[in-house]
């Protein structure tokens, strides 16, 4: 399986572009609020300017409804990830294909976090710690986890391999541990980080 990448956290055209160049699948813009945080209209100009190819997802944390909406609508973004805990019916009310955060910490275990999903049917899903803090977690606690996700939390050039050969996830994430500094990508590691996935 060729394992997908997200790059998230993007804020500007030169950092979406060498990403795409790079062989990103999705490229993340980060609504909530974030040192990463973007508005519509500097996303809607890299957005206009990207090539075709990889996914684009705007990333949202317990906004209201009609944000979320207007964002979309307005970005002409291909993809929602939900990052909070917004309930099966806010997710539904929304008409776009969605990713959805399960939370997940050192004392979870795989049953609940089949309960997270089994709420959120027909949807893909983020494996994450965290609200985008390079939190790390216990990876054994879903080794032997039976379904697609994308992981996300504390991934970097230095892990993202042992990672990927441990749990083959569907995809990987990854904000900070590609940065120069929060918002700017640091060209080498992002190059490092795609190197190291897709070698396997």
């Amino acid at each position: 399986m060729n394992t997908k990448i997200k790059i998230c956290g993007l804020t500007n055209l030169e950092d979406a572009l060498l990403a795409v160049n790079l062989g990103a699948d999705f490229l993340g813009f980060i609504f909530a609020e974030s040192k990463r945080q973007v508005d519509m209209q500097t996303v809607s100009r890299i957005v206009q300017k990207l090539p075709p190819g990889p996914i684009t997802v705007g990333v949202f944390m317990d906004q209201p409804i009609d944000f979320v909406r207007d964002v979309m609508q307005k970005t002409q973004l291909d993809r929602i990830q939900l990052h909070g805990d917004e309930s099966i019916d806010f997710c539904r009310a929304l008409d776009w294909p969605m990713i959805k955060r399960i939370r997940i910490d050192d004392r979870s275990s795989i049953k609940e976090i089949q309960n997270q999903i089994a709420q959120f049917p027909d949807m893909d899903y983020l494996i994450d710690p965290g609200a985008g803090d390079g939190k790390t977690f216990d990876w054994s606690i879903i080794q032997k986890f039976k379904a697609d996700y994308i992981l996300a939390g504390g991934l970097n050039p230095d892990n993202v391999r042992e990672a990927v050969e441990r749990l083959h996830p569907f995809g990987v994430d990854v904000s900070s541990g590609v940065e120069s500094r929060p918002g700017k990508k640091d060209p080498e590691k992002l190059k490092r980080f795609i190197e190291e996935v897709r070698c396997q």
